[in-house]
């Protein structure tokens, strides 16, 4: 039997055959003139999925070196800055602070709760030396989406900048970076990009940029300025990762074709469909806010966390996550991020059924499926 898989979850996500076939290509240089023209498009391209008009670094590294980059590129040693902690990624912008000799206010966040304005508004007024906000826009972990554009609106009013971690939310959730007037965003190659992981990226604003001209936080490979300064000769410091390059021009040009607000219909679309599916089975969602880039969902009692993800890739070829840190055998999260599909979800739903059936989980069978087809029916 010819072996098929699919790949639900936040990050790594499934790659286009386009884009892979574009990262195949034959390689080329850098430095040379045909390498430059690719380079600028990829720039206007992710403009478009940013929506800004500011540059948009691009670095060989995961999402967390862009956090890394962005947050030590607009502060200087012993700045106070406020990190919003409500979930696993969450937390690594508190430990990227003290790492790099910040005063970082750890803000921590119930695993399934949201930060609001209101608090985030609350504790600027506490901590008015404040430099910056960092805040993560999904929290992958629990799938919690936060009201960006609400914090954004009380920060802009402020002298400290918004950095937001939109790893897996660009490009799926609504994120409107200089409408909301968000400072710093930065995102990965490996979720709703469609990309393998390898490239990170990061837009920044006028007064962000002015901050990185004045920043003395030592660092090498992730200095800002140095990023922005190559930008303006339409290159990087450092050697970038071409193949992927290649790859990022096809998936942009995908999705300028779909339109970035049809894709952020098209996620939310599935997610509700998956949402819907595993409530008609009695599962519930573990977060208070769903967003719509991966479902969390608690175990039910006396199913085994971890037997959940084995089964499904095992057995049915169907590879999903599991939680992680205080959630690790607790949930499972379900997602249709990037390179997904009506089919793929009711396929991961119609595996999702027949692993809970094996084991011995009691439910209405094809109840899952029948409610997530009815969402996926409406116009």
């Amino acid at each position: 039997m010819v072996e098929k898989r699919l790949l639900l979850t936040p990050g790594p996500t499934m790659v286009p055959p386009e884009v892979a076939a574009a990262e195949a290509q034959p390689i080329l240089h850098h430095r040379a003139p045909d390498f430059e023209p690719i380079f600028v498009r990829v720039q206007e391209g992710l403009k478009y999925v940013f929506q800004t008009q500011n540059p948009v670094v691009v670095l060989a590294s995961s999402g967390t070196g862009a956090m890394e980059c962005a947050l030590t590129g607009v502060t200087n040693p012993g700045e106070k800055v406020i990190c919003v902690e409500g979930g696993k990624f969450g937390e690594r912008w508190g430990e990227i602070g003290k790492a790099y000799g910040l005063n970082a206010i750890r803000v921590p966040v119930e695993w399934g709760g949201v930060i609001t304005p209101a608090q985030i508004k609350e504790l600027l007024e506490q901590n008015p030396d404040a430099k910056a906000v960092c805040v993560t826009h999904c929290e992958t972990s629990t799938g919690v989406l936060t009201d960006i554009k609400g914090i954004a609106e009380v920060v802009s009013k402020t002298d400290a900048l918004l950095l937001v971690d939109a790893v897996s939310s660009l490009g799926a959730e609504e994120l409107r970076t200089d409408e909301w007037k968000i400072d710093i965003v930065v995102t990965g190659s490996q979720k709703a990009l469609m990309l393998p992981p390898g490239l990170a990226f990061l837009s920044i604003s006028p007064r962000a940029q002015e901050k990185a001209q004045k920043s003395t936080t030592a660092s090498y490979y992730f200095s800002l300025k140095k990023y922005l300064k190559n930008l303006d000769k339409k290159t990087t410091p450092y050697t970038p990762a071409v193949s992927l390059i290649l790859a990022l021009d096809k998936s942009l040009e995908m999705i300028k074709k779909e339109g970035i607000e049809n894709i952020w219909a098209r996620h939310a679309k599935l997610s509700k469909a998956i949402q819907a599916g595993v409530q008609a089975i009695g599962l519930k969602i573990c977060s208070q806010v769903a967003s719509h880039v991966v479902t969390p969902i608690w175990v039910p009692e006396g199913i085994d966390g971890k037997a959940i993800p084995k089964k499904l890739r095992d057995k049915y070829g169907v590879t999903i996550a599991g939680g992680q840190g205080q959630w690790e055998g607790k949930i499972i999260r379900i997602a249709t991020l990037g390179y997904a599909t009506a089919f793929d979800a009711t396929t991961g739903i119609c595996a999702l059924e027949l692993a809970l059936k094996e084991l011995g989980y009691k439910f209405e069978e094809g109840a899952a499926i029948k409610a997530a087809l009815k969402v996926l029916m409406e116009n």
